[in-house]
């Protein structure tokens, strides 16, 4: 295929998926020799039927610096690595990545770090995945780029491919107008951003801030949910993800996981209730909370361990990054002044696990727990909290849910908190525990009903056929081309 010039622009791929990782983890067998193996987050899930299905190429970062190994195929998919080097992974992924994007996105949680050659290397790494992806891409293909870690892509693409269709879906929350634009890169994001055709979001608050920034950055003409940037529409709208609810449902029904669960009741002493938490080890999942309001319960003797417990896994996390690394200490000095006051020869209050476990245990953790604590500051979505509804067949177990989860938009019958606010946590809490098992059932009714209609494959199935609608809706955007100016250093905004 050429551009009309004779030059070659683009490979085979009528879809092509491009996120920060691959489809895949490389696995070391005890014999020495290594292979890949599907990796099993939820994204993988819902796009490989996609991908696959059409012949499609999945373009990402291997997990590994250094050289990046040659394109494979996996799953019915076309794999295309892209090379990170130790310096790079260091700089766009731990540095601009997790420590500028991640906490102001996350309401500034945590306070961001900016620096310039921190985002040097994000405009360099976000120039390879677009360039690669163009080299891959057939005519006129559909690409779906996800995440904060490449935001410069579809603009990026767009200048070298405009034949295009490109989608954008941003996995975690989006800051407001008053936030974002201490970015010192605010522009060049934006600018990013606007290369796509559609740009997806977990909340319509997401996609409404987005909005305005283009709006009162770009002085960019806009009409609820749609910015006219460059003889183009881009629309900007919200997609609740989700997870496989039929899956997790039918694996938490299994018998191995239901004799697993009880076995969990029995290694705890056979509580009278269990209270868990699961998490990624992250500050903006408000762990600390839910450890303080259960001390102040024990306190104030509204509950008594071990006939109470709270079990707490929480999963390792950029454990090369300092402030992870504190945290995980200070979280584990909290466990143990609270097992050290309240704990007893009969067992701890509070179980702690810092590692990750299988699917199958989680699932066995969630049928054994009476009470789900999530309580992040500031969560996208969290799927956790849709994990234990799907898993609770039963209509057993009651959740309770940080109202600034995005989840909290839909599984509007857990029994909603605010996290900075210890006395609310508390007495939501205490209700969860002491609600009326029909009501509890009525409340997880509802939320399993809902979330059977608005699965992983609802996620992906709507934004796919709002892109292609979007494509089809636009053809100027095609004549059009290219973006108003070249992004060639990415750098648009004020400097850092």
């Amino acid at each position: 295929m050429t551009d009309g010039t004779g030059d070659e622009v683009g490979g085979e791929s009528p879809v092509v998926v491009v996120a920060n990782r691959l489809p895949v983890d490389q696995v070391t067998d005890p014999d020495g020799s290594t292979r890949w193996q599907r990796s099993p987050g939820g994204l993988v899930t819902a796009l490989e039927p996609f991908v696959a299905g059409r012949g499609g190429a999945w373009v990402g970062w291997s997990g590994s610096a250094g050289e990046a190994p040659e394109p494979f195929e996996s799953g019915g998919m076309s794999l295309i690595p892209i090379p990170l080097t130790e310096e790079e992974v260091d700089r766009y992924y731990e540095g601009m990545s997790n420590a500028s994007l991640w906490p102001l996105y996350h309401d500034v949680v945590e306070k961001p770090e900016y620096h310039r050659n921190w985002w040097d290397t994000y405009v360099q790494v976000n120039k390879r995945f677009a360039e690669r992806t163009a080299e891959i891409a057939a005519e006129n293909a559909i690409v779906w780029v996800h995440d904060y870690q490449l935001q410069l892509v579809p603009a990026m693409l767009r200048q070298q491919r405009p034949d295009l269709t490109i989608g954008f879906f941003l996995h975690i929350p989006f800051p407001p107008y008053e936030l974002f634009t201490q970015l010192p890169w605010r522009s060049a994001i934006v600018e990013g951003l606007l290369g796509a055709d559609l740009v997806g979001f977990q909340r319509p608050s997401a996609a409404t801030n987005f909005v305005q920034l283009a709006r009162r950055l770009h002085d960019l003409p806009a009409r609820k949910n749609a910015v006219e940037y460059d003889g183009r529409t881009v629309t900007a709208k919200a997609f609740p993800i989700s997870i496989d609810v039929a899956a997790f449902d039918e694996l938490a029904r299994s018998r191995e996981v239901l004799a697993r669960a009880e076995e969990i009741r029995t290694e705890l002493g056979n509580p009278d209730k269990i209270i868990l938490g699961v998490d990624r080890l992250d500050y903006t999942k408000g762990i600390s909370v839910r450890l303080e309001a259960f001390e102040e319960l024990l306190e104030d003797g509204a509950v008594e361990a071990p006939g109470t417990v709270l079990v707490q896994v929480a999963t390792p996390s950029r454990e090369r990054v300092e402030h992870y690394v504190h945290m995980r200490e200070t979280i584990e000095q909290q466990v143990g002044h609270i097992n050290g006051v309240f704990g007893s020869i009969a067992g701890p209050a509070v179980h702690y696990f810092n590692q990750s476990m299988p699917r199958e245990e989680l699932a066995a953790l969630y049928r054994a727990a009476d009470v789900m604590l999530v309580t992040p500051y500031r969560d996208g979505m969290n799927l956790v909290a849709k994990e234990y509804v799907a898993a609770r067949s039963d209509l057993g177990g009651t959740l309770v849910l940080s109202e600034f989860a995005g989840a909290a938009a839909e599984l509007k019958q857990a029994f909603l908190v605010n996290p900075h606010d210890i006395a609310g946590v508390k007495s939501q809490l205490l209700r969860a525990l002491r609600v009326d098992s029909r009501e509890a059932a009525s409340r997880m009714r509802a939320m399993r009903r809902h979330l059977a209609k608005n699965d992983l494959e609802h996620w992906a199935t709507s934004f796919f056929d709002a892109l292609k609608a979007q494509d089809s809706g636009q053809p100027s955007g095609r004549a059009a081309g290219r973006t108003a100016e070249p992004l060639s250093d990415g750098r648009g905004g004020a400097q850092g």
